[in-house]
């Protein structure tokens, strides 16, 4: 199989390499591409790379993820999150390839109190979650052979990211003050990159469609930061605090827990909780200071 990683330099595109250096794609042609490699705003561009290379399967990891800055980069934010995957959507279509787009918990509003399913209404609540919901449409629009995760709070060992940003702002104060109402589940990149490399081998068409997955359990912003200081051994305080103390350019869900029996039972699959995984990335991390 041909496999091609796009955004293969964000946090979830190093686990693919990750795993390709443990050899776990060791029986496909995996093709890592970024922005320098591939500019997937590109159709004709796109198009004659999958012709080129026979691409078989296209795992989409490129997305405008700068939440504040999409409020007013929002044609930028369009042409990553909504014409981009439009484009793979199309040459996968001409190339029956199946195609992984990965998208986030942002497409819901937040006020539903109860973990929300795949089928629950959206209501995005900022631009860069109205482009990622727009991407679900135009992949669905142009293709039938397709698979849509919806996850949140994605960190890894790679990247910037909120644990990498806790652990640094941890060692330079004594205290910080962390959101407390904000609800949703961390989610380590590299369990959903190993996630993602399982359904590729289950894969029917009858599985087709939007899934969501994040880690086990759940958390708030500030219960996520203290449980990275206590593992990360850094004696910063964290205390609570409200969102309405922290405003920021875009709102923001208040509870975006993600429902997982979905995707746990189609492709019989064991989830890590949150905080199991966040220990494997620190021990990970700690290695690499």
């Amino acid at each position: 199989m041909n496999i091609l990683i796009t955004g293969a330099n964000g946090q979830l595109g190093s686990e693919f390499k990750a795993l390709h250096a443990l050899k776990a794609f060791e029986n496909h042609a995996i093709f890592f591409t970024d922005i320098d490699e591939l500019d997937i705003m590109d159709e004709l561009a796109i198009q004659s790379f999958f012709k080129t290379h026979a691409i078989d399967c296209c795992i989409n990891c490129a997305a405008y993820t700068a939440v504040d800055k999409a409020e007013t980069e929002i044609l930028l934010a369009e042409k990553i999150n909504v014409t981009a995957p439009g484009n793979l959507a199309k040459a996968c279509k001409m190339n029956n390839a199946l195609l992984f787009h990965i998208s986030t918990d942002f497409v819901f509003n937040g006020k539903n109190y109860r973990p929300l399913l795949e089928t629950d209404p959206t209501g995005p609540i900022s631009v860069y979650g109205q482009t990622k919901l727009e991407g679900e449409a135009e992949i669905a629009k142009f293709h039938d052979k397709y698979i849509i995760i919806r996850t949140s709070w994605l960190y890894s060992i790679y990247g910037n990211n909120f644990v990498k940003t806790m652990q640094r702002l941890g060692r330079e104060r004594s205290e910080l003050n962390i959101i407390f109402d904000q609800i949703g589940s961390p989610t380590y990149a590299a369990d959903l990159a190993a996630v993602i490399a399982e359904i590729m081998i289950q894969f029917e068409p009858e599985f087709a469609g939007t899934y969501h997955y994040s880690n086990e359990g759940i958390a708030s912003w500030y219960d996520f930061a203290h449980a990275i200081m206590n593992y990360s051994n850094i004696p910063c305080k964290v205390m609570p605090i409200e969102t309405s103390q922290y405003p920021t350019p875009a709102s923001r869900p208040h509870y975006s827990v993600l429902n997982k029996k979905k995707i746990k039972e189609t492709f019989k699959l064991s989830i890590p909780h949150w905080r199991d995984s966040l220990q494997k990335c620190i021990d990970k991390l700690s290695l690499l200071s």
